[in-house]
């Protein structure tokens, strides 16, 4: 006589229907306690209840099946909360990509989007400290973190802002070459921090406000002004971080020069 809980009985205590029971049990996260050799009726314990309760809770999480069973394998509590903890992290990363697609989104979609600014300006040749490689697109964000630090820990007197120059093949095959820099009139020579110097410049700039997740949107309205005013010469774009992580975690206070290359044109800022 089968004195344990039916499956059916199982699935009404815990909450879980009794296709996830049987999909749980095939991938293994929770063998019932018995299976009937004729019948192949299924047959939960008890104690098995709160076991079935974790797992609900962490697939409401949309943690691996993989690691739900890594967590229930781990008998030790600090590397199970370092397992979840990681997974939540994950999942708040994901949350701010997905407010930020939402943000761009409302902005691409206003009926009546605030006109973007764009100054066409002279810059002149300077010499600048910089670190410098050919990076793919996705890893840019880590690289410039890197390289960054390495300027600041090099310069550790400079008050300058920094900038970026971004070659074209980065955006148009994912892999171009990245140059960060720092002014400097006399640039060091010490581990990847070397001198260059920028040549003289003719930029169509614009400020984009806030953090980079929708900084492509004002790539995009610098871009097609540019079109519009039939200006585009080739050439990689610059960027100037007038306000970053480097002064504040408050993204709402980032400012962010997009210097897009243009013809050399007579007259000031335009708009």
């Amino acid at each position: 006589m089968q004195t344990g809980l039916s499956i059916g009985d199982f699935a009404r205590l815990t909450h879980l229907s009794v296709r996830t029971l049987r999909r749980y049990h095939e991938a293994g996260l929770l063998v019932p306690a018995e299976v009937d050799g004729s019948t192949g009726y299924r047959y939960y314990a008890a104690d098995q209840i709160p076991t079935a309760q974790v797992i609900h809770r962490l697939r409401d999480l949309d943690v691996p099946r993989a690691t739900v069973r890594r967590i229930l394998d781990t008998a030790d509590t600090t590397t199970r909360s370092e397992l979840v903890a990681a997974h939540l992290q994950h999942l708040e990363s994901e949350l701010d990509r997905t407010r930020a697609a939402v943000r761009s989104l409302r902005r691409l979609l206003a009926p009546e989007p605030a006109p973007v600014h764009v100054e066409v300006r002279s810059v002149p040749r300077v010499s600048v400290a910089a670190v410098e490689d050919d990076v793919a697109l996705d890893d840019v964000l880590s690289w410039y973190a890197g390289a960054m630090a390495e300027l600041d820990a090099t310069l550790t007197d400079t008050g300058g802002t920094p900038g970026g120059v971004y070659d074209n093949a980065l955006f148009e095959v994912g892999r171009g070459h990245v140059l960060v820099h720092l002014p400097s009139d006399d640039p060091p020579t010490r581990g990847r921090v070397h001198p260059v110097e920028l040549p003289a410049v003719e930029l169509a700039v614009a400020t984009h406000v806030g953090d980079h997740d929708d900084i492509d949107v004002t790539y995009g309205e610098v871009g097609a002004w540019v079109v519009a005013n039939a200006l585009s010469v080739a050439g990689p774009v610059r960027e100037t971080y007038l306000v970053g992580p480097r002064d504040t975690a408050d993204v709402s206070q980032w400012r962010t020069e997009i210097g897009w290359p243009v013809f050399a044109v007579a007259g000031s800022a335009r708009t």
